[in-house]
């Protein structure tokens, strides 16, 4: 019996799609001095209204969507462009970030009418933020032993139960929550449902959860007796692990998988200048030879993703070997820095951003699924297990 094989059919953005890009490096070129506050070490996890806002009025949020809810009916390859461009340029696009990639297509696939109309408008515009509620405590990476519940009662569904590790939850308007409705534990991937909560609700205690960085990202959010309306329901009741799987799809093959902390080798190649010595050279030159191979194999996903195929292992690998070149990068380039650099007083700063960037590398591990579940999705994709 043979093997599936891995497919990364090489694959060109289309001429309109670099037009696109164009207008957004002189959007992002007049805008981005403007925008007051972030962190110039964070990426794309740096959060500002005001920059969503300025974004959300170009109309490149919510590119893809249908024109009745305020999107641009544009291609997944648009808006391949834009994510790229805001990565590349550090741009502050976190409070709107997990609307856009991963909550508004949920809504658009499998939420009400109801539900469309009241939120889409309103990411689109820059304006609502999601937060992503699965991971428990004592859960590790087995998603579907979820224990926070909501039982049916009168009017909605009444929530008890924790989440935790809740990106930007502190920040956000909604969490699309998985939760179980039936069921326990031992069912496991059965009973799971998908509540879009409102966090501004009764019943809901959000705790920071400060990272090494010493920076207030992650959450834990408690829920009692919060009671969320029937309408708020994503889907049909009993749904949740397959729309959940769904949406964790749009997290793995992005440029973000590569290009989080792409100002490090940006500055890395400043630093050594334009006559690197011959060390210098081999050791840039690997670190952009891996991003542009991930560059290529995201780019093919994006493709096939474009012309309808379903790349799950595909993905999976992009994603694998992105988080390697992330949590390798700030080191080598530590270590290049600190052997050529004739003045330590010159890349004080720059080992600083490496620093920071080698502090919040282990979470690349986690985002988007762990290193073993994606390995174990790649050795079924290939037929080893």
């Amino acid at each position: 019996m043979t093997a599936p094989a891995l497919e990364f059919p090489p694959f060109r953005l289309p001429p309109d799609t670099e037009a696109l890009r164009t207008e957004i490096r002189a959007f992002l070129k007049q805008t981005l001095p403007t925008i007051t506050g972030g962190d110039r070490f964070k990426s794309w996890n740096s959060r500002s209204p005001e920059f969503s806002k300025k974004l959300g009025a170009k109309g490149w949020i919510g590119i893809t969507w249908p024109r009745q809810y305020g999107g641009g009916e544009k291609s997944f390859l648009h808006r391949y462009v834009v994510t790229e461009e805001l990565l590349a340029n550090n741009a502050p696009a976190g409070s709107h970030w997990v609307a856009d990639r991963q909550s508004g297509p949920g809504i658009l696939r499998f939420g009400s009418e109801e539900m469309k109309r009241s939120i889409l408008p309103r990411i689109v515009k820059g304006e609502c933020y999601f937060a992503i509620g699965m991971s428990e405590p004592d859960s590790g990476s087995d998603l579907a032993s979820v224990r926070t519940r909501a039982d049916k009662v009168d009017g909605g569904w009444l929530v008890n139960g924790t989440k935790i590790w809740t990106s930007g939850a502190h920040r956000s308007h909604y969490a699309i929550t998985l939760l179980r409705t039936s069921g326990t534990r031992e069912d496991k991937h059965r009973g799971l449902s998908q509540l879009v909560i409102d966090l501004s609700l009764p019943g809901i205690t959000i705790r920071p959860i400060i990272n090494l960085n010493g920076k207030h990202d992650w959450n834990e959010v408690v829920f009692r007796d919060c009671l969320v309306p029937d309408s708020m329901m994503l889907g049909n009741e009993g749904d949740g692990w397959m729309q959940v799987t769904s949406e964790l799809a749009h997290e793995r093959s992005g440029p973000e998988r590569f290009l989080t902390n792409v100002h490090v080798l940006k500055e890395l190649v400043k630093l050594v200048g334009r006559q690197p010595g011959r060390h210098a050279q081999e050791v840039v030159g690997k670190l952009a030879a891996r991003l542009w191979s991930l560059r290529q194999m995201s780019l093919s996903v994006a493709g096939m993703l474009e012309n309808g195929k379903s790349p799950v292992t595909e993905g999976a690998v992009t994603k694998d070997l992105g988080t390697h070149f992330q949590q390798d990068l700030p080191e080598v380039a530590r270590v290049l820095a600190e052997s050529d650099a004739a003045d330590a007083d010159d890349i004080a700063d720059f080992l600083d951003m490496c620093q920071m960037a080698t502090l919040a590398a282990p979470a690349y591990s986690i985002q988007g699924g762990t290193t073993q579940i994606l390995r174990g999705i790649i050795a079924r994709g290939l037929g080893l297990r």
